[in-house]
């Protein structure tokens, strides 16, 4: 992380406010795309989400959401192609049904279910990724900083 953006995540814990830092891991055929579309039409959107461009979400390993939990994330956003809009045919609805072993699997470790979403954004979509991005920020500033998570991370 560079100096300017540690220096602007301390000065908003200093002054009160909580800044989250969000993972973002996206198709690249749908999502990115979009995320493209909005910065290419210079849709306004808060800036505290990190894209990581995937294959797929079908390809997203359970370790990548607990690496970027373990790594200081406070949310984690999962976002591909709409159902049967698959650029692989199937690989979004593998990502659906894993849905429900992410849950057990936050469960487990202790997360807040909350901090991790789910979303489909097609490439034409620019201006629905900046408001998934806008909500995800919101939700998240809202639970506040995954402390909880980190502290079991420590103890190990």
């Amino acid at each position: 992380m560079s100096t300017q953006t540690e220096s602007k995540h301390e000065s908003a814990g200093a002054a009160g406010g909580f800044e989250p830092k969000i993972t973002a891991f996206v198709c690249n055929w749908c999502t990115y795309a979009g995320a493209d579309l909005a910065g290419t039409s210079r849709l306004k959107y808060q800036s505290n989400v990190r894209v990581v461009k995937l294959p797929c979400t079908g390809r997203i390993d359970p370790h990548f959401i607990i690496k970027a939990f373990e790594n200081g994330a406070d949310g984690v956003l999962v976002s591909g192609c709409h159902p049967g809009d698959c650029h692989y045919t199937s690989g979004n609805y593998h990502a659906r049904r894993r849905f429900t072993m992410f849950r057990a699997m936050m469960e487990f470790l202790g997360l807040d279910m909350d901090r991790l979403q789910f979303s489909w954004v097609s490439a034409a979509e620019g201006g629905k990724w900046t408001k998934v991005v806008d909500d995800v920020t919101n939700k998240v500033r809202n639970l506040g900083p995954n402390t909880k998570y980190r502290e079991l991370c420590e103890n190990d």
